[in-house]
C-alpha cells in the first residue's frame, strides 16, 4: 500500500468529517466517555478551504482517506482545527506526515502563535504537540443541561439583545471585541457565522452601551461569546442561556474556559454539568479568557 498526503478538495470533506467522527468516538469510548461526535455538513471546513486551501490536507491510500488535517489563520494566530487518523491506521507515519504539512502552513502564514484545542485525556497528542512547541495553557469544559432544567432557573441580570447583521458599524464592533479579547480580528469568521442559517447572532447591550456579542445555534449550543469587560461574563452567559432556551432545542451546551470563573459559576448555578474536559495548547500565552467563550475545538 502506498499512502500519499495531498491538498484536500471540496469533494473530500464529507468523507473527512466521517473519519473525524469515527476517530473521536473511538477515542472517547476508550476513555469511558462513550460516543459523543456526530456527522454534520462540513460547512466551516468548506469555508476554510475557499479562504485558504493550504490549510487542509488528506492522507489517502488507493482512494481511501486515512487521515485529515485542517488549520486556519487569523492575523497572528494559526489554529489547528483538526488532525485525525483513522483508528485502524494510528501509530504509523500518517500523523507525522500530516503534522508536517500543518506546521509548514503555520510557517508560511507568518503567524507567531500556534494554537489548538485537544482532549485533556489524550496524553499521546499532548506529547506530540509539546514536542512541536505548543504547551498546555488551561482546561476548557464541555458543559450541558436539558432545556427543562434551565427554564425555571433563568433569573438574575441579563443584557438587552439585538440581532447581528453585516452592517459596517456592526462588523467594526465585532472586530473591536475580538482584537481586545483575543488580540486578532476575526471579521471573516463573523461573516461566515452571520450567513449560516443554523446560527443566530446577537449584540449585547448594557443600557445603551454595546457590551459584546453572543451566538446560538439551532441545536442549543452557545458560542462564541465575547464581552468587552471581564465583569460582564456572567451576565452575558446568563443571557446566552435564555436565548438557547428560547431556541426550543432539547439540550443546551457550551464550551467554558477554566479561566472564566464567572461563566463556570453561572453554568453550575443553572444546573449544567461537565460532559468532558479539553485543553487549550499554544506556543505562547494570549487572550483574556475570562471574556471569551469558544464555539468549539475547530472554530475556537
Amino acid at each position: 500500500m502506498t499512502m500519499v498526503c495531498r491538498p484536500a478538495r471540496a469533494e473530500d470533506l464529507e468523507l473527512a468529517d466521517a473519519l473525524v467522527v469515527a476517530s473521536i468516538n473511538d477515542l472517547t469510548a476508550r476513555h469511558g466517555f462513550g460516543s459523543m461526535a456526530a456527522a454534520s455538513p462540513p460547512n466551516f471546513q468548506l469555508f476554510s478551504l475557499r479562504d485558504d486551501p493550504d490549510g487542509l490536507w488528506v492522507a489517502e491510500d488507493e482512494g481511501r482517506i486515512l487521515g485529515f488535517a485542517w488549520s486556519w489563520v487569523c492575523g497572528d494566530i494559526w489554529f489547528l482545527a483538526q488532525l485525525f487518523v483513522s483508528p485502524d491506521r494510528q501509530g504509523g507515519s500518517i500523523g507525522n506526515e500530516l503534522i508536517e504539512r500543518t506546521l509548514d502552513h503555520a510557517k508560511k502564514s507568518g503567524a507567531s502563535n500556534r494554537v489548538l484545542i485537544t482532549f485533556a485525556f489524550n496524553a499521546v497528542s499532548q506529547g506530540l504537540y509539546i514536542r512541536h512547541g505548543l504547551f498546555p495553557r488551561f482546561p476548557i469544559y464541555s458543559v450541558s443541561a436539558p432545556r427543562e432544567r434551565l427554564i425555571d432557573r433563568l433569573n438574575g441580570p441579563q443584557f438587552k439583545c439585538a440581532p447581528l447583521d453585516q452592517d459596517a458599524s456592526t462588523l467594526a464592533r465585532l472586530v473591536q471585541a475580538d482584537e481586545r479579547v483575543l488580540g486578532v480580528s476575526r471579521q471573516k469568521h463573523h461573516r461566515y457565522l452571520i450567513n449560516d442559517s443554523r446560527m443566530r447572532g446577537f449584540s449585547l447591550y448594557d443600557g445603551d452601551d454595546w457590551a459584546g456579542y453572543v451566538y446560538i445555534d439551532a441545536g442549543g449550543h452557545i458560542g462564541p461569546v465575547a464581552v468587552l469587560q471581564s465583569g460582564a461574563a456572567a451576565t452575558a452567559f446568563r443571557t446566552a442561556l435564555r436565548l438557547a432556551v428560547e431556541s426550543g432545542a432539547p439540550q443546551v451546551s457550551a464550551f467554558l474556559p477554566g479561566a472564566s470563573e464567572a461563566a463556570l459559576t453561572t453554568a453550575f448555578e443553572h444546573g449544567m454539568r461537565i460532559k468532558f474536559p479539553m485543553l487549550l495548547m499554544s506556543s505562547r500565552d494570549f487572550g483574556s479568557w475570562a471574556q471569551y467563550l469558544p464555539r468549539n475545538p475547530g472554530f475556537m
